[in-house]
């Protein structure tokens, strides 16, 4: 099938765009729909990079470019991610993120590295990269979160400059909504909450891990969800693997829900199967869960992956050998 049709038919014409020509993608269905049990496992050699929805494509694209210039799967995660927070075009992260209900765009995100050394930044705004934020209070400072007001001077203080991060498309969504000022938690998938998080284990097979967002749209000024704290939005260890989340934040605080996974693989688990595990706990903590998504990636180093999501409609990126594929997770609710 010819290159460009290939892409319409995946309805992505509009990502191809912003890809490297030279960068070998979808060898396979665009949307490939895996039929995951309790037993499967799906291992895959490393360099490995995976991350939550459709604008992870571009994001581990230039993760493993950055792998393959044998650094480091730290260096992988932030400037992946950074592509997110870069485009407008993604509607809760960074830039062009849909604002909370007063009409501020603010930023959570969290970084951690093979060694367990994090920093994690939340309730940032005017700051387009906070991942690059999070990254410098985990190397220049002897803390891990910093937050909003204190989170802007540090980031000046080391050269990052003012931006307004609200685009016209935000601020007209922003200007619609307020006229009915519905707070919705159950908008189910990107529509809401398309955070991206993402893990990559590099050449020397370590691991790292990173997750950036704008948070729920409509959210109370000074709302924080998951993404920036370690443990809820993102954990790994460099002796078992790591795991990200998605979705609505406060049910994935509830269960501690990347370290749970992790845990869960220490003692056995498949990532497979500790996805399976972790959303069972979201279901069992949270009585609406019917309303809401949440989704869970997690790999571990022995090259097996594993996503799991309460809704339909859970998508991640997979890259391996330089080959980028974007999959259908499964769901513990069917259409």
């Amino acid at each position: 099938m010819k290159r460009r049709t290939f892409f319409k038919s995946a309805g992505l014409i509009g990502l191809v765009s912003s890809m490297s020509s030279k960068t070998q993608l979808f060898s396979k269905s665009m949307l490939l729909s895996p039929k995951y049990n309790s037993k499967n496992t799906n291992k895959i050699n490393s360099p490995i990079v995976i991350s939550t929805w459709k604008h992870g494509v571009a994001a581990n694209i230039e993760a493993i470019e950055i792998i393959n210039q044998n650094k480091s799967a730290l260096d992988a995660v932030e400037n992946g991610v950074r592509v997110s927070e870069s485009d407008p075009k993604v509607t809760s992260v960074g830039y062009g993120g849909k604002p909370d209900r007063d009409g501020n765009v603010t930023l959570d995100a969290c970084i951690m590295d093979s060694e367990g050394n994090c920093g994690s930044v939340a309730f940032i705004q005017e700051i387009k990269n906070p991942i690059s934020v999070a990254r410098k209070v985990m190397e220049k400072t002897k803390h891990i979160m910093l937050v909003g007001e204190g989170a802007l001077k540090f980031a000046l203080k080391h050269g990052f400059k003012k931006e307004n991060l609200l685009t016209e498309e935000s601020k007209k969504y922003w200007e619609e909504w307020k006229k009915t000022g519905n707070y919705d938690y159950n908008l189910i998938n990107i529509e809401n909450h398309d955070t991206i998080g993402m893990l990559a284990i590099d050449k020397k097979n370590h691991i790292a891990g990173a997750c950036t967002t704008s948070g729920l749209s409509g959210k109370i000024h000074g709302r924080v969800g998951d993404s920036p704290i370690i443990g809820a939005g993102m954990y790994c260890d460099d002796e078992v693997g790591g795991a990200c989340a998605t979705g609505v934040g406060e049910a994935v605080i509830r269960v501690c829900g990347s370290f749970m996974i992790v845990e869960l693989m220490r003692n056995g688990m498949s990532p497979q199967q500790a996805c399976e595990e972790g959303i069972k706990r979201v279901v069992k903590k949270y009585p609406d869960f019917k309303k809401i998504q949440v989704g869970f990636l997690a790999i571990n180093k022995s090259g097996d992956y594993g996503a799991y999501s309460i809704q339909p409609g859970f998508e991640y990126a997979l890259t391996n050998n330089s080959i980028t594929e974007l999959f259908k997770s499964d769901s513990l609710i069917k259409v």
